[in-house]
This record gives C-alpha cells, structure tokens and sequence, in this order.
C-alpha cells in the first residue's frame, strides 16, 4: 500500500539519523523457518508458555511504561524489497544491560507479502498483539500506539534478550499469518526523545489505518473511499498523499 510504503522509507530515515547521531545500533540477522527461529531460544514460545501477569517485584526490565514512553505500530507493504526478511535492529541498550531498570520502548513490525491486500490490514495491523501470553516471561500491557511490557526475572536469568524476542516474535507471526513472506522487526531503546521522534511515524500510520476502516470495495473489485464529503474528511490528506504517489509511480513506468 503505497502510503505505508512512505512510512517504511522515512523509518529507514529514522534509524540514519539515529546512526548519524551516534546511538548504538546492533542488526542482527535470523534464519527465516519457524523452526530455525524457535531453535535455542531460553524460553519456551506458544499457548503453554507459562503466567502472563509479571509482578513489578519479579521484573528484571520494564519496557515502555507512558511515564518513561512508549512506541508501536506495524507497517506492511507488497514490496518484498523494502523488508529485511529475518533482521532484527536494537537502538539502544539490550535487555541484559538494563537489569533493574525502567526504558523507553519502540517496537516495529515491518510485514511484506506480494499477496496482502487493503482487507488484511485489521489483521496485521493487530501483530503485535498475536504474541500476547506466548512467551514464556515476556508480559504485555497494551496501551494505544505503545506496548508496555515487562521481561521476569527468571527470563532475563537465563539471558533473555532482544535478538530472542525478535526471533520468538518472528515465528510466532510466521505460523500465524500464512500470506507474510518476509518479517524484520525494530525496537527502539535510547531515550524518551527518540521514541517521540518515532511516533511521528506512528501519528502517519494510525491515519492510514483510520483511512482503510472507511474502504469498501465497489463492483468491480477495487476499493473505494464510503465517505461522501472529502472536504470534511480527517484522511482527506492520506487519500491526497496516495493519488500522487500513485501518478509519480506511473510516470516513472513509462
């Protein structure tokens, strides 16, 4: 969706600046099968992954509490070359670095797949929320545009880190979204400040994803805008911003 693809384009600018400004940045790269992901991670990954209420005295980390701030949303194209398939990106200290502490937490869930269309956006706009109760130490609190979780004690006792919730987050989204052929997956821990400048980002998709919720697809298959006054309309910019795209991309195929 071509909207979403800009939103890729200035993430990709985010995490350049982020380098340019001198944050730690580590990219890791994961094998892509379920059973490849799932292979030596410390914690057990599924429906019997264990408690999912972590109390604050058996919290190693906590990540994103809206006090500190917090980041995340999910961004998918039919483009397979604008997702890293099996990269995970960690902006700041890791989660073994930050025993006892409380950090800002971004995470992004870049999803491509060159048979998604505009009606599975509900369903992969709700990713990162498939892995809730799904591995095993991992708890989330979800609160609108952030994820709020906290990481026990016993998991980060057994060195539970970023690179494994990446690789559990990646295989459990690959056994349940048949149609995704490639996943990376950004998390964000350095500063309040640079989970604010993330949200930006955040602002644009949540109107892309308010603009899908008004489509309806017309008689002959292709999907149409069911508000009848644009000039009232809050997407009315969303939908400006894919005409355009939409004519530059045929000007430059000819």
């Amino acid at each position: 969706m071509e909207t979403l693809d800009l939103c890729i384009e200035k993430l990709r600018d985010y995490v350049k600046k982020k380098r340019k400004d001198g944050r730690q940045i580590r990219e890791m790269v994961c094998p892509e099968t379920i059973e490849e992901l799932l292979a030596g991670l410390p914690v057990r990954v599924g429906e019997a992954a264990g408690p999912r209420i972590i109390l604050k005295e058996d919290t190693f980390v906590e990540l994103g509490n809206p006090s500190i701030g917090g980041c995340s949303f999910v961004l998918w194209t039919n483009d397979l070359s604008l997702v890293n398939g099996g990269q995970i990106t960690l902006i700041g200290p890791g989660i073994q670095e930050a025993g006892g502490k409380s950090l800002a937490f971004g995470q992004v869930i870049l999803l491509a797949g060159e048979m998604l269309r505009e009606e599975d956006h509900l369903q992969l706009e709700k990713a990162q929320y498939m892995i809730l109760g799904e591995i095993e130490g991992y708890m989330i609190r979800s609160v609108p545009r952030c994820m709020w979780t906290r990481v026990s004690n016993k998991a980060g006792g057994k060195g539970f880190s970023f690179e494994d919730l990446g690789r559990a987050l990646m295989a459990i989204l690959r056994s349940k979204l048949a149609s995704v052929e490639a996943m990376e997956v950004l998390f964000v821990t350095s500063s309040k400040e640079d989970i604010e400048s993330l949200e930006s980002i955040a602002v644009e998709v949540e109107k892309v994803s308010n603009w899908f919720r008004k489509l309806k697809r017309n008689e002959h298959g292709l999907y149409e805008c069911n508000t009848d006054d644009c000039n009232d309309c809050e997407e009315k910019a969303v939908c400006d911003t894919v005409r355009e795209v939409r004519v530059m991309r045929k000007q430059k195929a000819f």
